[in-house]
């Protein structure tokens, strides 16, 4: 599953398990960079349950996708990143460390509150 919900003129929400192949990434990324348009400064909740790696075919189309991901997170200043996985909590931050721009900040599954709280004021 992965779903985007938009949350006001600058922020969505994504949350995402279970497991994507290549024709659930294309949706994915379609509803993404949809309900993205037209955000600046904008703001970012991630929550990651439990999934299985992409398959290779969803890597694949990620992959064809990189432009207009560029240009999707160029759209975020914030990330706060749920997970219950130590390793995703520490790759995010990693990954935000890389991208200009892009403040990622990795919470707990029982820290949504203070993830929301990061998002808004810092």
């Amino acid at each position: 599953m992965f779903q985007v919900s938009r949350r006001g003129e600058n922020r969505i929400d994504i949350d995402f398990s279970g497991k994507l192949d290549s024709q659930a990434m294309r949706a994915a990324l379609d509803d993404l960079l949809f309900k993205s348009e037209g955000i600046s400064n904008g703001r970012m909740l991630y929550r990651i349950g439990d999934f299985d790696l992409p398959t290779l075919g969803a890597v694949g189309v990620e992959l064809s996708r990189l432009p207009q991901l560029f240009r999707f997170i160029r759209r975020f200043d914030r990330c706060a990143v749920i997970a219950g996985k130590e390793w995703l909590r520490k790759a995010s931050e990693v990954e935000g460390a890389l991208i200009p721009g892009l403040t990622i900040k990795a919470f707990d599954l029982h820290q949504e509150a203070e993830a929301l709280a990061w998002l808004e004021h810092g």
